[in-house]
């Protein structure tokens, strides 16, 4: 199969890589030429574990490459999928579709005949209908059909998800265009990896939200029964390994902290409370989730003043982890960012590390120290706090951390490391849900 896909950010560029990986010819186009330069360099635009590796390979076979040229990508192209971005639009917080209608603008007048032009972008219910009528404005004789795709990839698992999902779901209201999905994703088919979810097209665009949804009400229930164990003097790691282990239920987002940031869950929540608005169909639940979430984050920025005796002016914090998760350096609505400002709006000078976002966190954060290590941001320091779990803070050498901090404090707002280990290096712990600590409100 050929297939164009519009958009080279995170979605498209590990959709695109993995289609040729399976063995579709893939055109990437983008309309950012310095982007489309460094890839032919082989250079990516976002960190991913495994993904430059995917894509030279690939490139090397003939069966991936890139272009600016939008008439020059789709020409022949069985599929074309619109993967541009779908930011919150500003004032309301709906999905700003402009980038989404603008391409499909441009794929209908440059299509050279029947396709299928798949929305892998996340958008609203109804966008697909409103593809619909564009095709049928510029070319209804193309034989050009709509298909909803979205995507459930996860920042730093990202080629695992696509090549290993859980499900692949396809809103189409054609069997031509249902058939020609098969034929795309076939290669999943062959080995059983995952079962293909065929639903109307406005079925498919609500599961998307649908989903993220549910999981950032799971995360931000687990970080109230947080706070709630910090004051009845229970251990919300095993409130979560109990509730979790009841298969209704289930392990995955159930890992109490800083609350929910990136580029899915934030604006998808907003969006999908845009829609309900806008249907008169109120979503009380996932309202409240935005609200804790969004003071959530503050929140530990408290917890940390708490921890540090209440006054924080003139004092040395050491942030280990910006990103909002690790394996990405995805800073978008990264909870870094708001415990940040709250310790500098309490006057404490911050000092931070993280493995592959400071590039990216250095436009957003001002007057922060960063650091070429976790060592060298902690000397000196008054408080250590972990807000990612990159991997390398889950082996530190807590003994050397003792020694070089100014004041023997780790507050970790994960949980990565039990009492007793800090103990035994003579450090004061703190972790967020934990019977006899200091809760995140004062």
């Amino acid at each position: 199969m050929r297939i164009a896909m519009i958009g080279t950010g995170y979605v498209g560029l590990v959709s695109g890589a993995c289609f040729s990986d399976f063995g579709h010819d893939v055109v990437c186009v983008d309309k950012d030429a310095r982007k489309i330069e460094l890839l032919h360099q082989n250079v990516m635009p976002i960190y991913e574990p495994g993904l430059a590796e995917l894509v030279a390979s690939n490139v090397k076979a003939g069966r991936l490459s890139f272009t600016t040229d939008l008439a020059e990508g789709v020409k022949g192209a069985d599929a074309v999928f619109i993967a541009v971005g779908t930011p919150s639009r500003r004032g309301d917080g709906h999905a700003d579709l402009s980038y989404v209608f603008a391409a499909a603008e441009e794929i209908v007048a440059a299509l050279d005949g029947p396709a299928v032009i798949v929305t892998k972008s996340t958008v609203p219910v109804g966008t697909g209908d409103e593809v619909e009528r564009i095709v049928a404005r510029i070319a209804p004789d193309k034989g050009i059909t709509v298909v909803s795709n979205p995507e459930f990839l996860r920042e730093g698992a990202a080629i695992a998800d696509f090549k290993r999902p859980d499900r692949v779901v396809i809103g189409s209201e054609d069997e031509g265009a249902s058939q020609v999905m098969r034929d795309i994703y076939r290669p999943l088919s062959l080995n059983q990896s995952a079962p293909l979810l065929f639903t109307g097209r406005r079925t498919a665009e609500l599961i998307k939200y649908a989903a993220n949804a549910f999981l950032a009400v799971k995360i931000t229930f687990i970080n109230e029964i947080a706070d709630l164990c910090e004051q009845v003097g229970a251990d919300v790691q095993e409130v979560s390994r109990g509730i979790g282990m009841d298969n209704r239920i289930g392990r995955k987002f159930l890992n109490a902290g800083p609350g929910y940031g990136g580029s899915c869950f934030p604006k998808d929540t907003l969006a999908l409370l845009k829609t309900a608005d806008d249907n008169e169909t109120p979503l009380r639940i996932v309202e409240a989730t935005v609200q804790v979430n969004d003071s959530r984050k503050r929140a530990m920025g408290r917890k940390v003043i708490k921890a540090m005796g209440g006054e924080v002016r003139g004092k040395t914090v050491a942030i280990l982890g910006l990103t909002f998760k690790p394996n990405t350096d995805d800073m978008r609505d990264a909870p870094s960012l708001a415990v940040i400002q709250t310790l500098q709006d309490a006057g404490a000078i911050v000092r931070a590390y993280d493995p592959e976002g400071v590039e990216q966190a250095r436009p957003l954060l001002k007057d922060v120290e960063f650091s070429a290590s976790p060592y060298a941001a902690a000397e000196g320091a008054d408080a250590l706090v972990i807000v990612t779990e990159w991997d390398e803070f889950r082996a530190l050498d807590l003994g050397r951390m003792k020694k070089l901090l100014s004041t023997p404090l780790l507050v970790d707002l994960r949980n990565i490391y039990p009492e007793a280990e800090a103990a035994a290096a003579e450090l004061k712990l703190i972790g967020v849900g934990k019977p006899s600590q200091l809760s995140a409100f004062a």
